[in-house]
């Protein structure tokens, strides 16, 4: 009697098909069935924990219910309490809801280490500044002075508005520490980092389809404050994408914080404005603009390198999938 297994359908996972005198029929095999359900809803587990978290996180900017714009001062303190709440709740969630807590440590999980963090900061830093070559060089065309920009007037003015803390301090400490930080871990435990790396971004930029309704709200038309979001959410997640290979292979939270402060201070490239610089100016930029993304495009291969950080996570040996997957493998 010759016995083989069936992977067409969930329906036949449940079941040894066996032949004997050209007769076929099932045996139902109980530690298949488990392994495969096991295999097949942790993926599911796994996105359904993360989208929750990321519901969560948006969540919570709105139990307030203020009827002021989002620029307003009382609203911007209370989403400052709401943060604040999720930088505490965020980490307690993925500690709950990771299976094998005796392999790692979860500050490791989360990116929190020595290991490295300097590295980790400054090549981010770097390879993002790479990559607006050509908005850096736009701002030294418009005269603008750096004495101006680092004078203590200017840097205590900053430290008092609110919006400026808002865009360039809370916003990047809490959305990478949520989305990254700690939705990369539950997804790593069942997929594989460069599909964690694509699946990671929709999470951030799904999040920001909220600024849809808030345009609306302060009199943008509908169907312009959608384009506006979908437009924003395809460059968000963009660069979720980017910012989830930072901490993948750096396996440190503040690179991608530090690209996240530098992304918002630049904004996306303004080509409208380098078009309206005269000959050769024009030219340079856009040329600049092209090289920067060249040259990001080199350098990020060797900048990923784990053991430039003294990155020692095997996401590969914490993959809970991978081990069912291997177990329900013939040979």
């Amino acid at each position: 009697m010759c016995c083989t297994n069936s992977n067409k359908s969930l329906s036949t996972t449940l079941f040894t098909i066996c032949g004997k005198n050209d007769k076929t029929f099932f045996i139902f095999d109980p530690k298949m069935n488990i392994d495969k359900l096991n295999y097949q809803c942790s993926y599911l587990k796994c996105i359904l924990e993360s989208l929750f978290l990321s519901v969560i996180y948006v969540s919570s900017l709105y139990v307030w219910n203020s009827q002021h714009s989002r620029d307003h001062p009382s609203t911007i303190k209370k989403r400052f309490l709401s943060v604040s709440f999720m930088l505490i709740f965020s980490p307690l969630y993925t500690w709950y809801f990771i299976n094998d807590k005796t392999k790692v440590p979860i500050w490791y999980w989360l990116g929190l280490k020595w290991d490295g963090i300097f590295m980790s900061a400054a090549s981010s830093l770097f390879l993002t500044c790479i990559l607006f070559l050509g908005s850096i060089c736009l701002i030294c065309c418009k005269n603008i002075q750096l004495k101006n920009i680092f004078s203590i007037e200017n840097i205590k003015s900053k430290l008092t508005d609110l919006i400026w803390l808002r865009n360039y301090v809370v916003a990047p400490i809490s959305e990478e520490f949520t989305f990254r930080a700690c939705i990369i871990p539950l997804l790593l435990q069942c997929f594989e980092p460069m599909t964690t790396i694509f699946i990671c971004p929709i999470f951030f930029g799904a999040a920001h389809f909220n600024q849809w309704i808030e345009r609306m709200r302060a009199g943008v038309p509908c169907l312009d404050a959608f384009i506006l979001s979908v437009f924003q959410f395809m460059y968000t997640t963009i660069f979720g994408a980017y910012s989830a290979l930072l901490f993948i292979s750096t396996g440190n939270v503040l690179g991608p914080i530090m690209a996240h402060k530098f992304c918002n201070h630049m904004g996306f490239p303004d080509f409208r404005e380098m078009f309206q610089f005269q000959e050769p100016k024009r030219s340079c930029l856009l040329v600049l603009s092209l090289v920067g993304l060249i040259l990001w495009c080199i350098l990020i291969k060797y900048t990923t390198d784990p053991g430039i950080y003294s990155n020692q996570m095997n996401w590969t040996e914490i993959n809970q999938c991978n081990t069912i997957n291997s177990s329900n493998n013939i040979l």
